[in-house]
């Protein structure tokens, strides 16, 4: 479908979502909403992950302030909150790839992120306390990410911070060079898609099943999926067999 505000593409296993809303890509209510059809989209096509990006020098500067007024909050709220209850719905690894700046809620979109890769001159922060508010999101995902403190500076402070401290803390899978940022972000995805299309999001679902689980309740959840699931795939034993063989697998993704 055309879309007003970001455009969609399919290429070497990769689903992409590219904001396009220049200069900044700031997030406004219809380009959220717009959002959520393309996660939709994302989430039907055979490649096995999901990309978002930007287009331009920025990933996202946040959600638009006009939209934070008492007439609009409700409606802003309603459709940001859905739009990560679209990203959590999606069972492929979704990966983040920060070309530049990545504030407030653009930011939160990358936090919930399964991976991500940001150019070397990415700009990354939570700023909302230092116009009074706070991030919903980031409130939720941060301290689940990182340890307390570090979580409490990020939210508290609001300062911004470059990509390598993310990678650092462990924010940031990878930071690449601004120049060849395209070209090395895509590279980093191909260890991904070269694997099983069945298996990857299953994978993924094992690790959500074990959070904030006791270790015998999350053991217990990951070994269904292991016995009922991965083990009932072709892949599985495609996979096994190709090993014992000493061969490359051949996926057939189910």
């Amino acid at each position: 479908m055309a879309y007003n505000y970001l455009y969609t593409g399919s290429d070497d296993g990769v689903a992409t979502i590219t904001l396009n809303h220049p200069p900044l890509n700031v997030l406004n209510i219809e380009m959220m909403e717009e959002l959520i059809q393309a996660l939709e989209w994302a989430s039907a096509q055979p490649e096995p992950v999901v990309a978002i990006t930007g287009e331009g020098k920025a990933f996202s500067a946040g959600v638009d302030i006009a939209d934070h007024t008492p007439d609009k909050v409700e409606s802003m709220i309603d459709v940001f909150d859905r739009l990560f209850h679209a990203m959590s719905e999606i069972n492929k690894p979704i990966a983040a790839l920060v070309n530049g700046a990545a504030l407030g809620g653009g930011y939160e979109i990358v936090l919930f992120c399964d991976l991500v890769v940001a150019s070397e001159k990415a700009k990354l922060g939570q700023p909302e306390i230092q116009v009074g508010v706070f991030p919903p999101i980031a409130c939720y995902v941060l301290p689940r990410l990182v340890s307390w403190p570090l979580a409490m500076e990020i939210l508290l402070s609001g300062d911004t911070f470059e990509a390598a401290r993310g990678e650092q803390i462990g924010l940031v899978n990878k930071v690449v060079p601004a120049e060849s940022f395209q070209a090395e972000a895509r590279d980093f995805l191909k260890r991904f898609t070269r694997l099983s299309p069945a298996i990857l999001p299953l994978t993924k679902k094992a690790a959500q099943a074990g959070l904030g689980k006791d270790f015998k309740e999350g053991l217990e959840a990951i070994d269904r999926i292991y016995l009922d699931e991965v083990m009932k795939t072709e892949d599985a034993v495609e996979g096994l067999q190709a090993f014992m063989d000493k061969r490359k697998p051949t996926w057939k993704g189910k």
